[in-house]
């Protein structure tokens, strides 16, 4: 699978670490081409990173009749303009989240996705590793009982980085940060939401500095989500049942899970599987769909996409900083 990444900055590093990785371990992998807005940017990413090709444009990358896949590795404020380009090529494409500006944009990108026939999947990297499956596991084998509440965070000071504070480039923490406690909840409550609850706290420009909110589910189960670009937070999940809890370390890249019983005490820790880096399970997801011939990963179909785009629309609506009218 030839693999193309699409921006060349440091998100664009670590999966090219994996791919890589990947075809180090033998996998049939290509890290094949780089692009761009510089050639020269291109082509020092593809000598540091072990490409074939390199690109000043993106319009040259996606034109590259070689490619099997290529990965939108830039600002998320350019998800649905990149993305789209690379599909009107006939090129397969997996996005980094956020997937893009808005719900209505997901749905533009998703049915021409689907007019073309081409995979489009969206690069939440903890909705592909192996540590999901477990924490359902733990959940369904009753070692902490019926379980009815959640909590998770995730925190890094951030107002240092430009894109982050510009209300015009999907600035703020919820897209960046708050994306993950909420794919973190939804993935270990899969039912329907019935309510939500919020708050933010701004900074000077107007996009959300931190925010928290609440999710109630159909069954009465609650996930209580806080993100913030202000502070460094213990990046901590929290699964409630009656008879103990669950602590996953580090919801953005889990690194164990723990289980306390109702005494509070540690009664058993499970790691997580070696990785590459984490990028590896996303590439191979769209490597397994390829091969299947399917038109979406089942990690994170595209309705599941939709709906958090739509939630997240939601929540910014509410706190007054809605981007749904932005570039459809």
């Amino acid at each position: 699978m030839k693999t193309a990444i699409l921006g060349a900055g440091n998100i664009a590093k670590s999966m090219a670490a994996a791919l890589r990785g990947l075809q180090e371990r033998g996998e049939n992998v290509e890290p094949y081409v780089v692009g761009a807005r510089e050639l020269s940017r291109a082509e020092a990413f593809a000598r540091e990173q072990g490409f074939e090709k390199a690109y000043g444009s993106y319009e040259e990358l996606v034109s590259d009749p070689e490619i099997d896949l290529v990965y939108v590795a830039t600002p998320h404020s350019m998800h649905f303009e990149h993305t789209r380009l690379a599909l009107e090529h006939g090129k397969n494409v997996l996005c980094e989240k956020a997937f893009t500006m808005n719900a209505g944009q997901a749905e533009e990108v998703i049915a021409l996705a689907e007019k073309k026939g081409l995979l489009l999947a969206e690069a939440i990297w903890p909705r592909y590793m192996p540590s999901r499956q477990m924490i359902l596991d733990l959940i369904d084998s009753g070692v902490i009982g019926t379980v009815t509440s959640l909590s998770a965070n995730l925190g890094y000071p951030l107002t240092h980085v430009e894109r982050l504070v510009r209300p015009e480039l999907c600035g703020g923490a919820l897209l960046d940060l708050g994306v993950y406690p909420l794919n973190f909840a939804c993935m270990a409550f899969p039912g329907e939401i019935r309510d939500v609850a919020s708050a933010c706290v701004k900074w000077e420009t107007g996009v959300d500095a931190q925010n928290s909110f609440t999710l109630t589910f159909e069954d009465g189960r609650m996930a209580v989500l806080y993100s913030s670009m202000l502070v460094q937070s213990d990046r901590l999940g929290v699964i409630n049942g009656d008879k103990g809890y669950m602590e996953v370390q580090n919801i953005n890249n889990p690194e164990e899970i723990r289980i306390f019983d109702l005494q509070r005490n540690c009664i058993r820790t499970i790691p997580v599987p070696e990785q590459i880096n984490g990028y590896e399970y996303e590439v191979l997801a769209c490597k397994e769909a390829l091969e299947k011939g399917w038109k979406e990963c089942p990690q994170m179909p595209h309705a599941e996409t939709i709906r958090i785009m739509e939630l997240m629309d939601s929540l910014r609506k509410s706190w007054g900083n809605h981007l749904s009218e932005w570039k459809k």
